[in-house]
C-alpha cells in the first residue's frame, strides 16, 4: 500500500515538473539557475 502511494506521489511530481518547464530550453534554465543558488548559498 505504503509502495502504491510513493509511486503516484512521484508520477504526480514528474507530471507537475513537467508542466512547468515545457521546452528543453526551460529545463535548461531552470538547471542554470538551480546551479546559480547552490553558488551563492556557499
Amino acid at each position: 500500500m505504503l509502495r502504491k502511494v510513493l509511486v503516484v506521489l512521484a508520477i504526480g511530481g514528474m507530471a507537475i515538473a513537467s508542466t512547468a518547464c515545457n521546452t528543453v530550453r526551460g529545463v535548461g534554465q531552470d538547471l542554470e539557475s538551480a546551479a546559480n543558488s547552490v553558488d551563492r548559498a556557499t
